[in-house]
């Protein structure tokens, strides 16, 4: 894949500075940059996206918001006012989109957990639409179905983003989460015809994973046929940034300049 089409998350590089990952970022001929909240230090987000733009690249998404299920109705109430106020600071940074990582509470049903998380996104929507700031529900696989996500699936995901019906509300597809899904091709297609494909992250799955967390494997590296789900991707018509999300204990271990060497040479054979 053309590194045109590059986004690289900052968690990928954690180490460095989000300074540090725009310059190594430009210079490696990435073309995007999706920002993680924690990035965002010694300076305005309105300072951040201009560091961006200034070294030329685009800001892709704002990660992560999300967390809405809680069995206290005031901490429900805390995470809405915490993503509006991600919303903000997305439309400061000038991010058109924030990704969604929904949450779960172990101390009720996934079915309660899935109606608070509707009610929450419904919750930010407004400010959502008024600045003019896309909200993508991510699924994620269903080992954080317990309290992470109670969205375990892209069929899930399409469900909510439907039933929510809004052009600021849609999907975002990390292959990480649904590569196994047995209707994987139908659902993604589905994505797209809705309009509701937003984003697209890509790694890859090792076969004896130490950690399900952090220990996810560069592409190319693990068992996910991502050219086929590129393939299916691309057939929907999307033809934004193709993102790179790889939490690695390991190679946050290493030279970061040689891993993303690695990460360039990794994407341009998918």
């Amino acid at each position: 894949m053309d590194l045109n089409r590059c986004c690289i998350h900052t968690i990928t590089t954690k180490p460095w500075t989000l300074t540090e990952s725009v310059e190594h970022y430009a210079a490696a001929g990435v073309k995007g940059i999706s920002v993680w909240q924690n990035a965002v230090e010694g300076m305005t987000h309105a300072q951040a996206g201009e560091l961006i733009r200034r070294n030329g690249l685009d800001v892709v998404s704002y990660v992560r918001g999300g967390f809405f299920p809680h069995t206290s109705a005031q901490e429900r109430a805390k995470a809405i006012d915490h993503n509006k106020k991600l919303v903000e600071e997305a439309a400061a940074l000038g991010a058109p989109l924030i990704v969604l990582v929904c949450g779960a509470s172990p101390d009720q049903s996934l079915e309660v957990s899935r109606q608070q998380i509707q009610e929450g996104i419904e919750a930010v929507l407004p400010l959502a639409e008024q600045l003019n700031v896309k909200l993508a529900i991510e699924p994620l696989h269903p080992m954080y179905a317990a309290d992470r996500s109670a969205i375990n699936s892209l069929a899930q995901a399409n469900d909510m983003a439907e039933a929510i019906g809004s052009s600021h509300i849609g999907v975002a597809v990390d292959v990480y989460h649904v590569w196994w899904e047995p209707e994987l091709e139908k659902q993604i297609i589905r994505c797209g015809a809705n309009g509701h494909l937003l984003a697209y992250h890509v790694c890859d799955w090792k076969v004896n994973t130490l950690d399900l967390l952090n220990d996810r494997g560069l592409m190319g590296e693990g068992c996910i046929d991502l050219k086929k789900i590129s393939g299916w991707v691309d057939q929907t018509g999307f033809d934004g940034y193709v993102e790179v999300e790889i939490f690695s204990n390991i190679y946050w271990q290493t030279d970061q300049h040689e891993f993303l060497g690695k990460i360039t040479d990794a994407f341009q054979k998918i």
